[in-house]
């Protein structure tokens, strides 16, 4: 009984790994993905103010500040921040996947098996997270069509605009000309 003992994990290390190298040979590789489209344009949001009270280089800085923070506050946009949504980091379904795959393995599997149930689910959940992760990268590529982009752009620099003239006008309240 004790050499039966000795052998099972090994059995069963064997038989996951046999059973990953079967799943990853079954799966193709997705068709490579077209080439993502170049990021909006930065749109130029330079203001330039012109002192007309005399005021110091201090106050000219301050000014500046205090009317760029107004400027944000009144429109909402903010020429610092990147536009966008934020990216997912690649490899992200399959760690997911391999984590809930592990949890649901081992809950699954009797109580003396709960690690090979681990080590199972670990491995069918990365190769259902890492397809569902293509798919999901397959759908945003093909949904951000020019289009798409065309129309983020207008609105950029429909924002854009809205926080020069919010900026501006903050400026020419304090005593600056502003071109």
């Amino acid at each position: 009984m004790k050499s039966s003992t000795r052998k099972m994990p090994r059995v069963v290390i064997f038989a996951a790994a046999t059973l990953s190298a079967v799943l990853c040979g079954c799966v193709t590789p997705p068709p490579p993905r077209p080439a993502p489209p170049p990021p909006p344009p930065r749109v130029q949001t330079n203001i330039y103010a012109y002192p007309m009270n005399g005021q110091t280089a201090e106050q000219q800085d301050r000014d500046r500040y205090d009317c760029y923070q107004w400027g944000i506050q009144q429109t909402g946009f903010d020429p610092s921040s990147p536009s966008g949504p934020p990216a997912v980091p690649p490899g992200a379904g399959v760690a997911t996947g391999a984590v809930t795959g592990a949890v649901l393995g081992a809950l699954i599997a009797p109580p003396w098996r709960a690690g090979t149930g681990a080590l199972v689910g670990a491995v069918l959940g990365g190769v259902v997270g890492g397809a569902a992760e293509s798919a999901q990268n397959q759908a945003a590529a093909q949904a951000n069509t020019v289009v798409v982009q065309q129309q983020q752009t207008a609105q950029l620099e429909r924002k854009a605009g809205d926080f020069k003239r919010a900026t501006s006008a903050c400026l020419e309240a304090r005593g600056y000309s502003v071109r």
